[in-house]
């Protein structure tokens, strides 16, 4: 009897640790682990600034969203030094769409390790700076990739501007490399780690490539341009922003990358394309794909934001689009949950959901507008952050009831978090730990 009890005894403990490891599954790259930005936590729906377990003034701006792992949190920024308003216009003299680019004098470029229980900058190191840094949008950042996080060693990327791996204890720069391409309005690409390889997505207006590289040394693993594009026009119906989505299909390990005009998946392993569809006219592309029910969806963006879905094989694929439809969002990735694919489109401000399977539209509800920064799921609901500084929490069902609203008085950006139970939110002054307490 003693040893049932004892072995029972064991039992829970074991469910208990096994329960808390699994809530305290560590968000390590951009929209989670998996890519997929969903958490079963049981996150706040609402609350106050009582329920702050603490908040954190963060230097320089960026947009990069924070990851996580063994307690320490890891997000990028810059410090610009502003350019007269002489020398950006010269800069601007012949550039197109200049009425929507931007440019400073200098960045210097940081990591920030800040640690998860106190909210106390651990860290703040000093990458590299640059004294001619690209045009930029200016609802952009020169830190808005976000870290991605494996086997004590984080990788910070700014695009063309540099990109860094860094023991995760010491802060040491274990290698430094650069992919130098126009991005034309600033980087947006989050690198990726899968197994012991760095995925990089590199679709500029002058050249689009996927480039891996080993995640302990930093040396070339595989590269492999993009399709053929069609448009033309100086480059600018050229670029794309897209963070790879990993996943297995078929037993082949692969990154699924929507890009102008086509969406590509490649083998993890090797590079080797596995799959193409050509979607038609579309380009500047910055959410990630999704999956749900067998097909891959994903955002063309612009110059008309629309909803594709395609069947995965080996190939061209094009044949095998299967649905189509209208007001896809820009800039904020988009979640799936129960063969639903919820998303939230630019103006003005209409959170949708739609038939995974089929693409129709089952409801939408104008709620919050101006939202850059993807959608996080969590415990059955949505918080969807503003440029406005309101975060919406809101039913993830058909119904999309809200249920929660507050407002941080600071734009939001980033890509919110799951620590546990908590959320952690990224404004563009500061990172907040909210707790339901």
């Amino acid at each position: 009897m003693k040893m049932q009890q004892g072995i029972l005894f064991l039992f829970a403990i074991l469910t208990c640790c096994s329960t808390a490891i699994a809530q305290q599954s560590p968000f390590t790259s951009f929209r989670g682990s998996d890519g997929t930005s969903s958490s079963d936590a049981k996150t706040p729906k609402q609350w106050t600034e009582d329920n702050f377990v603490w908040k954190t003034d963060l230097p320089g701006r960026g947009w990069s969203s924070p990851v996580y792992a063994n307690g320490k949190i890891w997000l990028t920024a810059a410090e610009e030094v502003a350019a007269a308003k002489e020398d950006i216009e010269k800069k601007l003299q012949g550039v197109q769409y200049a009425k929507i680019k931007t440019g400073v004098k200098s960045i210097e470029m940081f990591a920030l390790c800040v640690d998860l229980e106190t909210g106390s900058v651990l860290k703040k190191i000093k990458l590299g700076d640059n004294d001619d840094p690209q045009l930029i949008n200016p609802m952009n950042s020169f830190a808005s990739p976000t870290c991605a996080i494996a086997d004590g060693k984080v990788v910070c990327h700014f695009g063309a501007h540099g990109t860094w791996c860094l023991d995760t204890n010491s802060g040491e720069k274990l290698w430094h490399r650069e992919f130098i391409i126009n991005h034309s309005v600033g980087a947006g690409s989050s690198p990726v780690i899968d197994g012991d390889k760095v995925i990089l997505v590199c679709d500029g207006c002058d050249q689009q490539y996927v480039a891996a590289v080993d995640l302990a040394s930093g040396e070339d693993a595989w590269k492999t341009d993009r399709p053929p594009i069609e448009k033309d026009n100086d480059g600018e119906f050229r670029k794309s922003y897209c963070t790879p989505l990993v996943m297995e299909i078929d037993g082949v390990r692969q990154a699924i990358v929507p890009g102008s005009q086509w969406i590509c998946s490649y083998n993890v392993e090797t590079g080797e394309e596995v799959w193409r569809a050509d979607y038609g006219f579309g380009f500047s592309l910055t959410p990630m794909a999704v999956w749900s029910d067998g097909l891959i969806s994903f955002s063309t963006c612009y110059p008309n934001t629309e909803f594709v879905a395609v069947k995965p094989g080996k190939g061209d694929v094009t044949d095998q689009i299967a649905w189509r439809g209208r007001n896809a969002p820009a800039m904020s990735s988009f979640v799936t949950h129960e063969g639903k694919i919820y998303a939230v489109g630019d103006r003005p401000g209409r959170i949708m959901c739609l038939d995974a399977k089929t693409g129709e539209l089952i409801k939408q509800v104008r709620l919050v507008p101006n939202v850059s920064a993807s959608i996080l799921k969590s415990g059955g609901h949505l918080y969807i952050g503003s440029r406005d500084g309101i975060m919406k929490v809101v039913e993830c069902s058909p119904e999309l009831n809200e249920v929660g609203s507050f407002d941080f008085k600071s734009p939001i950006y980033a890509t919110s978090t799951v620590v546990g139970d908590d959320l952690l939110v990224r404004t563009k002054d500061s990172i907040i730990r909210i707790g339901a307490k």
